[in-house]
């Protein structure tokens, strides 16, 4: 398939090898996607639970002055923060022995430094695009009588995959021309 994809965009003029790596990118990113995704809601839903059952941490919370929606606001942030570090070492990995298997000229400790330093500005540019898009999406799904009851779990999600695209051109360029420069 990847060189099917290659072998394509060698007919349009397009560099065979940049556009193979920016498949493979892509597949990494899609993995990234599920592995970001799935702990996202994982790590999620333990929240909402203990919120709904007006628990010991619900107490805590509340001890500390936030009402439930600053606390699920807050169990967002780091559901999303979790998420987004587990997405970052499954992606550099992929990325440094399939994507880029000929950059590994540089330490491994180099690159892996270079490659969290983009991820930390993704995440810089990603929590800001969570926070303020979560509440119009939720809007958004609620005005649907059939999705109402699942409006804040599908603007959470509507919010993260926005996230995730802008935050994923900003690693594929940073990336290619920082952390992986060493190849032609």
């Amino acid at each position: 398939m990847v060189s099917i994809v290659a072998s394509m965009a060698g007919r349009f003029g397009v560099n065979e090898k940049e556009a193979e790596r920016f498949f493979k990118f892509a597949v990494v990113g899609a993995i990234g996607f599920i592995v970001d995704f799935g702990i996202f809601n994982l790590s999620l839903r333990p929240f909402e639970i203990l919120l709904e059952n007006g628990t010991a941490l619900n107490n805590f919370f509340i001890g500390l002055g936030l009402d439930n929606e600053q606390t699920i606001s807050l169990a967002r942030t780091f559901a999303s923060t979790l998420s987004f570090i587990a997405a970052i070492v499954s992606n550099f990995l992929w990325n440094r022995y399939w994507t880029y298997p000929d950059s590994r000229s540089r330490s491994i400790r180099r690159q892996l430094a270079q490659f969290t330093v983009v991820s930390l500005a993704g995440i810089i540019i990603r929590v800001p695009i969570i926070t303020y898009t979560h509440t119009p999406f939720t809007n958004l799904v609620a005005n649907v009588s059939a999705l109402e009851p699942y409006s804040v779990r599908i603007g959470d999600n509507l919010a993260l995959v926005v996230a995730v695209i802008v935050v994923m051109f900003w690693n594929f360029f940073v990336n290619r021309y920082w952390t992986y420069n060493d190849v032609e």
